[in-house]
């Protein structure tokens, strides 16, 4: 064999080896890109209210099938405080990787920077909005005592002596809705809030607090029961559940009034993409099944599952919404 023979053969020989080394990375890389290794490990879901409320069931829900579909564990740890902040901070503070996810009402984004002073954390900047999971509304609801069946009697009574209203903390959808009722109507109502829409169910039930805009899935129960009297659902349309309460808009007589949140899937920003499709795509086929979309429903809960380029936009939609009118309250907490 001649040297030129021998040159030509570590040359070719040269060359698979590249070849070889280049198809062994390009589909690796590929894979990656299109079919994520997460969860590779257990995903931590956070809520930041105590067990009972809206996000607490929509995130079991959605944890219990998310773990069907992965194989993985899915743990649900409940956070709650500073109006959903303490339980979106650990998931704006956790490493992008999607394993660490929180389910938050709308206001953490929408509202809380513009309330709370000192934040530990961007909402904006440092959460992704995933997927808009379900939307909810507020029922006005009051202790039997206050002599009160109706919201302008409501409004009348108010105006004769101090009441008080709970909420689930500040700038929760408790809070901005009740708000909101007493802008619009003059009433004059001393707001106490509490760590989650069940301690201040409990508040109103007990009578240390008059009245509440609370989660319908929280307070429907006691109104069932007879202990809480049901004065407004806070959605344009009245609530499947209660349909004989009427609602806000209807009560004040302004029609369009809807003031309806949504829960909001959330990771930390900046998940690599392939995570993030992984994430929506597991939202909107669980979203979409018709056990969970009834199981909801018996919660008054609207299933919905959106991708994130659509969560994005709707809550910037909701900020600017919002922003004007929690600035007219002047809300600031520090």
């Amino acid at each position: 064999m001649t040297a030129r023979h021998h040159t030509r053969l570590a040359c070719a020989a040269a060359a698979v080896a590249v070849v070889a080394a280049t198809a062994a990375l390009a589909p690796r890389d590929a894979h990656a890109q299109a079919s994520p290794s997460w969860p590779d490990k257990t995903v931590r879901i956070l809520v930041g209210s105590p067990p009972g409320g809206p996000s607490d069931i929509t995130t079991r829900l959605f944890a219990e099938q998310l773990h069907q579909r992965t194989g993985q564990p899915v743990v649900v740890e409940n956070k709650p405080g500073a109006g959903n902040n303490l339980a979106a901070a650990v998931v704006a503070q956790s490493a992008p990787d999607g394993h660490t996810l929180v389910i938050s009402p709308d206001t953490v984004v929408t509202t809380n920077p513009l309330v709370y002073r000192n934040m530990p954390f961007d909402a904006r900047k440092d959460l992704l909005n995933v997927s808009v999971l379900t939307t909810f509304t507020q029922l006005l609801v009051c202790n039997p005592h206050v002599k009160a069946a109706t919201v302008p009697e409501l409004v009348a009574l108010s105006k004769t002596q101090p009441m008080t209203y709970a909420s689930g903390g500040p700038a929760v959808p408790g809070h901005l809705a009740a708000e909101m009722f007493l802008q619009s109507t003059g009433a004059t109502m001393r707001h106490i809030p509490y760590k989650g829409p069940a301690p201040a169910t409990l508040a109103v039930l007990a009578g240390e607090v008059d009245c509440g805009f609370l989660a319908t899935p929280t307070v429907l129960p006691q109104v069932r029961a007879g202990k809480l009297t049901a004065l407004a659902v806070s959605s344009a349309q009245p609530s499947a559940l209660a349909p004989d309460v009427p609602t806000l808009a209807r009560a004040l007589n302004q029609p369009g009034l809807d003031i309806t949140f949504k829960l909001v899937l959330q990771a930390r920003r900046g998940t690599p993409a392939p995570i993030v499709r992984a994430l929506e795509q597991h939202a909107a086929a669980i979203m979409a099944m018709p056990e969970i979309q009834e199981k909801l429903r018996a919660s008054d809960l609207t299933a919905v599952g959106s991708n994130s380029a659509d969560a994005e936009r709707t809550i910037q939609a909701d900020a600017a919404r919002w922003a004007p009118v929690v600035k007219k309250l002047d809300l600031k907490m520090d």
